[in-house]
């Protein structure tokens, strides 16, 4: 589970390329691990350093009044690309919490669902408001109210979205699908006990141990 939170409020950094693939978000260089913690690092690291490791100075996160944003406001189409986990990853690691875009690669917005990045679709316009809003007060706050379903611009120009609501609450109350699932343990475990009444054969497998009403057991498959 993540953290629960219903308001993501910090600096919104600008990033308005569209198609920005998520080799370019972590190379794949970067990919060596499976782990998350220290992917940070590796984010948009082709264009936040040259070669020789020093950082590019032109690069908005490389920015004084940026480099500790939360927000992301990229271009059209963010996320496209291979299907890498480890995108989502390095924006987390960063300390990015959410992303606005216009538009999101599918595979992309499925694994920030699964990790608790929220993925805010904004008209076009609205996203060209934003950005015109942050170049015009860098460094300040942006507000994304998942409540509200409202982004609030540093200038207090307010943009409202629309997220389906099993998403939202999750993001709302830091559940991931396990935990989701769990919810409803009372009623998985009714319907075991019924089905169990009703279908006795499918629990007498010979050499299968028996279960409780509720629980599950993985077993290893026979080889033959």
């Amino acid at each position: 589970m993540s953290a629960a939170r219903a308001v993501i409020r910090g600096v919104a950094a600008p990033l308005p390329r569209e198609n920005i693939d998520t080799d370019q978000i972590i190379p794949k260089h970067h990919l060596i691990t499976v782990e998350r913690q220290g992917l940070g690092r590796g984010l948009f690291s082709e264009w936040r350093f040259a070669p020789d490791g020093t950082e590019r100075q032109d690069f908005v996160l490389n920015q004084p009044a940026f480099r500790d944003a939360k927000i992301l406001v990229a271009g059209a189409n963010f996320g496209c690309g291979s299907s890498r986990e480890h995108a989502v990853w390095a924006l987390l690691d960063y300390g990015i919490e959410a992303v606005v875009s216009s538009a999101f690669a599918s595979i992309f917005e499925e694994n920030a669902a699964k990790n608790a990045l929220a993925t805010i679709r904004l008209p076009e316009a609205d996203v060209r408001a934003l950005l015109a809003a942050i170049d015009a007060l860098p460094g300040e706050e942006t507000t994304v109210d998942l409540q509200a379903c409202m982004v609030v611009a540093p200038d207090g120009q307010q943009f409202r979205f629309e997220m389906a609501p099993a998403r939202r609450r999750a993001l709302i109350e830091g559940l991931d699908e396990i935990g989701m699932t769990l919810e409803r343990a009372d009623r998985i475990a009714a319907f075991q006990q019924r089905d169990r009444q009703q279908r006795p054969w499918v629990y007498e497998v010979p050499g299968r141990r028996a279960e409780t009403p509720g629980t599950h057991h993985n077993h290893p498959r026979r080889h033959t």
